[in-house]
């Protein structure tokens, strides 16, 4: 089939509309052609994409290849739809079976060598798609953000065999099950890291220790432009 389509998420804020990737191979010198408002981030996924595909060991159809990002009027920035547009790609030229596509939605950047990178608001795309009622597909190091979605399937993956394999079905991915989001307790500042204000110092630590009230007053803080006058 030479007509894929691939859905995936732009961002807008914290919102996460809609994107449909349309890869479609036609006859003639081969060329890559990219249309429906992208960035210059998007635009590069191009050399991106191709890079990945050969670099994993797939082929990277020698066809003129067109790439619609609809809606038409929606900017696009970023590297989050290397992904999608590589199975997009693999999908028309008949390496992914275009079926398994159409209930899952993918973000991800790609590297030369393949490998799927971390991208930006995955939390706003993922509650889009449990809403869409699709699955998500995203870089292993976002899994745990797509996870806050309570509800939704997340196939994390590392590289694009990976995905590929998946979708193929020769090795399917398990979904991703949460560890749970790690807190990191930041240390609270010291009183040893002030530098003088002895007395100020002195206040606290008596206030702390015995639990008091305590209001600090500067003397030499400026005084409001109306009372210099």
């Amino acid at each position: 089939m030479s007509l894929s389509i691939v859905h995936s998420r732009a961002q807008i804020g914290v919102d996460a509309p809609a994107v449909t990737v349309e890869v479609h191979l036609a006859n003639g010198l081969p060329s890559l052609t990219m249309v429906g408002l992208p960035e210059a981030a998007v635009k590069e996924s191009k050399d991106r994409v191709r890079s990945a595909i050969i670099n994993s060991g797939l082929q990277f159809p020698a066809r003129r290849i067109t790439l619609n990002l609809a809606p038409a009027d929606l900017p696009k920035d970023g590297g989050r739809f290397d992904l999608a547009i590589a199975l997009g790609i693999l999908s028309a030229s008949v390496q992914v079976p275009t079926l398994t596509l159409d209930d899952v939605e993918c973000l991800g950047e790609l590297a030369l060598s393949g490998a799927v990178r971390a991208v930006r608001g995955v939390l706003p795309a993922a509650l889009a798609a449990r809403k869409a009622g699709r699955s998500l597909v995203v870089p292993r190091a976002n899994a745990e953000e797509a996870c806050l979605a309570s509800g939704l399937k997340v196939i994390a993956v590392d590289h694009l065999l990976e995905a590929v394999a998946h979708f193929n079905g020769h090795t399917p991915v398990e979904p991703y099950v949460s560890n749970g989001l790690l807190y990191a307790s930041k240390p609270y500042p010291d009183l040893n890291e002030v530098q003088g204000q002895i007395a100020a110092k002195r206040a606290l630590l008596i206030a702390a220790a015995g639990a008091h009230n305590l209001l600090l007053l500067c003397n030499n803080a400026p005084k409001p432009i109306q009372d210099q006058f």
